[in-house]
């Protein structure tokens, strides 16, 4: 056990639409089988974004229950030191610098129990719920269940802070299958798909290309390991991977942007007994002719959610270079800034990640 303040600063969200700084919200207490951290960073995500604005998804409506339990403090993407454990907790000490997996399994579930955590029947995900909070205040419980890592301490923050995407993006890849001989297109060059690029390229495919309509973004896709760029605004993108691939069409296709119109361009771009791996949360729904799937390509559709047992990995290659991150953290906020962090995050401003500092 140690000693750390009673109350902290924290962004708590009260309901819909109604977000507050406070200055001395109560810090958690540690139980016996909990860590408790001092939070060093906490990235901006897009689910952030879209639970402040008010998201059917997090908050419900006629179709869908409130999937949020205010209050709460948001926040999923987050490191920081221990500095309180409960006395059945094994394995950690005073210190030690580390981060979690998003969801807290319930342990119980069938999803738990045959080792899909990731897809917990319950979902709790830290930075909803009033009884997981997030990594948007100085200091978070890890309950039982939590999935926690260790982050070594001489790793920058600018790396660590990319731990949480990049583990999300080796899913995704993962669930693509990428061999030596595929072409493989990525759609979207924001943090996620970056964090696919330069994992994609470890993979060493045929041809690995990405489609964004940033050119900054096209820029850093080809630093961090594309073969070839393309925006959809300027060319014909299907044309052009058609005209590479002998009129056949891409192996893998990996949807990152969210948008209906990357999905319906990635189903006419691929080829025959392909693979289309959606990744995105979409904020319409898509629209197309399901035939394409079944009955003119025989497609393998996958999803992606969430980054089961990624985390160590993504460590290691994160602290010896191996996956790129240069310049993707592009601005930190302290928390009392914390209106300037989320409209950052946004992208506006053209960045890539945002976080919040303590």
């Amino acid at each position: 056990m140690s000693n750390y303040p009673k109350t902290m600063k924290a962004l708590v969200a009260y309901g819909l639409g109604d977000y507050r700084f406070e200055t001395a919200y109560p810090t958690p207490e540690c139980g016996p089988d909990d860590i408790i951290i001092k939070t060093e960073g906490c990235g901006v995500c897009a689910g952030d974004l879209k639970c402040q604005h008010g998201a059917p998804k997090f908050w419900g409506d006629e179709s869908q229950p409130s999937w949020v339990k205010p209050p709460f403090i948001p926040g999923h993407e987050f490191l920081g030191k221990i500095v309180a454990i409960g006395e059945n907790v094994k394995g950690f000490e005073i210190g030690d610098r580390v981060t979690a997996d998003q969801i807290v399994p319930c342990g119980e579930c069938r999803f738990c129990k045959d080792g899909h955590y990731w897809m917990c029947q319950p979902h709790n995900i830290f930075g909803f719920q009033s009884d997981n909070n997030g990594g948007m205040a100085e200091y978070v419980r890890y309950p039982k269940t939590s999935v926690v890592h260790k982050v070594p301490q001489e790793m920058p923050l600018d790396k660590a802070m990319l731990i949480e995407p990049y583990a999300c993006s080796k899913h995704c890849v993962d669930r693509g299958q990428i061999g030596c001989d595929d072409v493989v297109v990525i759609s979207g060059a924001g943090t996620l798909g970056l964090g696919m690029i330069t994992y994609a390229r470890m993979k060493n495919p045929k041809l690995l290309i990405v489609l964004d309509m940033v050119q900054s973004r096209l820029d850093k896709a080809k630093e961090f390991g594309a073969d070839l760029v393309f925006n959809p605004q300027n060319q014909d993108v299907v044309a052009e991977v058609l005209k590479l691939t002998e009129g056949y069409g891409c192996d893998i296709y990996i949807e990152a942007t969210g948008h209906p119109s990357s999905v319906k361009q990635g189903l006419s771009m691929i080829r025959k007994l392909g693979r289309f791996v959606e990744f995105s949360v979409f904020g319409q729904e898509t629209t197309v002719d399901w035939s394409i799937i079944g009955d003119s390509k025989e497609l393998d559709l996958l999803g992606s959610h969430l980054s089961p047992y990624c985390y160590p990995f993504v460590i290691e290659n994160i602290n010896n270079g191996k996956l790129k991150t240069e310049g993707l953290i592009t601005n930190c906020f302290p928390i009392e800034e914390w209106e300037k962090a989320f409209e950052y995050a946004t992208g506006k401003y053209g960045d890539f990640k945002v976080c919040i500092t303590f």
